[in-house]
Parts: C-alpha cells; sequence; structure tokens
C-alpha cells in the first residue's frame, strides 16, 4: 500500500523533519497542528480560543489537500498546556465538530512547541476512491 505525503500551503508548513499529514489506502493521519497562521508563519494573536480555532482551520487544510473533511475524522488527540482552558478549548471544538464527533483524547502537557497553548491531531478515514 502506497504512502503520500499530503502538503499544503493553506496550513503552516512543517517545522521540522515530518510531514503535515500521510494518507495510507483510505487513512489520512494528520501532524499535531499549533495555532500558526499558515501566511505570516506566527502564532495567532489572542487567547486560547482564538489559538483553538486557527489550530481547527489549519487540521481543515491538511485533510482538504488529502481529499477529505472534518466529517471523516474518527479520532482526534488534543494537547493543551492548562486543563483550566477545557472548557473553551471544547466550545470551539464543539463549533467545529457539530454531528457525530470522532473519538478523542485529551491531555494536559508542561510544553507545546513555541510556547502555544494547544496542540491537535486528527485520524481520519475516508473512501479509497478520493
Amino acid at each position: 500500500m502506497a504512502k503520500t505525503v499530503i502538503t499544503t500551503d493553506q496550513a503552516p508548513a512543517a517545522i521540522g523533519p515530518y510531514s503535515q499529514g500521510i494518507k495510507v489506502g483510505n487513512l489520512i493521519f494528520t501532524s499535531g497542528q499549533i495555532p500558526l497562521d499558515p501566511a505570516t508563519g506566527q502564532i495567532v494573536d489572542g487567547g486560547v480560543a482564538e489559538q483553538a480555532a486557527r489550530v481547527m482551520e489549519n487540521l481543515k487544510a491538511v485533510l482538504a489537500a488529502a481529499g477529505a473533511g472534518l466529517e471523516h475524522v474518527v479520532k482526534t488527540t488534543v494537547y493543551i498546556k492548562d486543563m483550566k482552558d477545557f472548557g473553551v478549548v471544547n466550545e470551539v471544538y464543539g463549533r467545529y465538530f457539530t454531528e457525530e464527533p470522532p473519538a478523542r483524547s485529551c491531555v494536559e502537557v508542561a510544553r507545546l512547541p513555541k510556547d502555544v497553548l494547544l496542540e491537535i491531531e486528527a485520524i481520519a478515514v475516508v473512501p479509497e476512491n478520493r
């Protein structure tokens, strides 16, 4: 089964030796997305709500480049710097996954790249002809 590297300029470029996403068969694995504006490469202004929205937009862009959408996501992992922000992150996340949300894990971590407040990665399943 062939492995396809997913790349798009609609999401931040990789800041290390990894791909934005990988597609194998009908599975798509995204790398963790952080709240970088793909146009500027800078962390978005604002707090955790603004950062969460940018992360979700970045995830959407990587999935779109692979021929998928948020409706194809079956699992996410959310890494947050402070569990006190969970309610705000959950509210923003819920705006993107309105029906049949994916399975999810959420963990508090000591530190994230560029000292952002959260990072989210996803696994999606799409029809193989996409």
